[in-house]
């Protein structure tokens, strides 16, 4: 069992054979913590390279998307007994060096999850959904979509419970769960790199765009977590 404040660094990764083994490699030169490598049913050397870099690696054995790999993580650090996990891309965008300011918000008790925030990456089709969807949930936050976050143990129970389950994104829903329970949500400005290869799933074309925000739309209109439900007091 990890220490009672080990954090556990979860990294979900689809054919990211390119970028995730320099990306083990650093957050366990830099972190010096576990990192857990959910495999995404990936069709290149993904799982073997993050093994070979010192992750542990989940395999799953159909594709899930970032979100069902994100919560397979946090199900399997409840279950090892890790009460506080960050999460970021395999892609290279994310800066491991930027984890201990992601952490600071939850040691000081500030907040229960904390989000790494470059708004400056934004192209125009991104900061089109990021208005619209400030503007449909009342959402208080600069960069809704970045999968750069650290959860505390609050948090990651409620992220792997049943009702955050059957997203296709990680971010508005997650976002509206996490307000209903009370959770308090805080940004953390970081810096961001060009990704490596490839381009962004949800924002690689208008097309794909449009199905993200209807999709999204719909989970809105359904309130799921709309409203706000003060967390208890322990």
């Amino acid at each position: 069992m990890p220490a009672l404040n080990d954090p556990v660094v979860l990294i979900p990764a689809h054919n990211e054979a390119a970028t995730v083994g320099a990306i083990v490699a650093e957050v366990r030169a830099q972190q010096r913590c576990p990192v857990v490598v959910i495999d995404d049913y990936s069709t290149d050397a993904t799982a073997q390279l993050a093994r070979a870099a010192g992750a542990t690696v989940l395999p799953l054995t159909i594709q899930l998307g970032a979100w069902g790999a994100t919560q397979t993580g946090l199900r399997y650090a409840l279950r090892e007994g890790y009460r506080t996990a960050i999460t970021l891309d395999a892609d290279g965008q994310h800066e491991p060096n930027h984890i201990s300011a992601l952490l600071e918000p939850l040691a000081s008790g500030q907040a229960d999850v904390s989000i790494g925030a470059f708004p400056e990456r934004a192209s125009r089709a991104r900061r089109f959904a990021w208005s619209y969807f400030r503007w449909l949930t009342n959402l208080e936050l600069e960069d809704i979509t970045s999968g750069f976050r650290a959860y505390n143990h609050a948090a990651m129970t409620v992220l792997a419970s049943p009702a955050a389950s059957l997203f296709d994104y990680q971010d508005v829903g997650v976002l509206l769960i996490l307000r209903r329970q009370g959770l308090r949500i805080v940004e953390v400005p970081v810096s961001m790199q060009p990704r490596v290869i490839g381009a962004s799933k949800i924002f690689r074309s208008w097309r794909v765009v449009g199905k993200y925000m209807l999709q999204t739309s719909l989970l809105c209109i359904a309130r799921v977590g709309y409203h706000h439900r003060p967390r208890d007091e322990d």
